[in-house]
């Protein structure tokens, strides 16, 4: 049995662990997008306030129709010699999907 969870790199930090090595703490987490809904408004000053914020993000595509929720996930905190060893090179806002299976952990960059 397995999962599969897609994250994204949120933050890439330097560090130095209690003995004074360097190293690399790596932030990801996870994106969910949660799509609005069409909701009947009661009252008619509030269908006059859809109608405009449906005009204005048809004008403005910046304004976002669906509201994102970032859920940490997974922190590591990875010597230099183990973040190597990983084999990995990490960007931040690169996703990647995780793969948790037989007491594993595989990432896979999502191009």
């Amino acid at each position: 049995m397995k999962a599969v969870v897609k994250v994204r790199v949120q933050r890439i930090e330097s560090i130095r662990d209690p003995e004074g090595n360097l190293g690399k703490r790596i932030e990801l987490i996870e994106d969910r997008s949660i799509p609005r809904f069409a909701i009947q408004p009661a009252s008619e000053e509030a269908r006059v306030v859809q109608d405009v914020m449906q005009v204005l993000q048809q004008q403005f595509p910046f304004i976002k129709t669906q509201t994102r929720f970032s859920i940490p996930k997974i922190i590591l905190f990875l010597t230099e010699e183990e973040y190597e060893r990983l084999g990995i090179d990490f960007d931040v806002n690169q996703t990647y999907e995780i793969e948790l299976k037989n007491q594993s952990i595989t990432f896979k960059k999502v191009e």
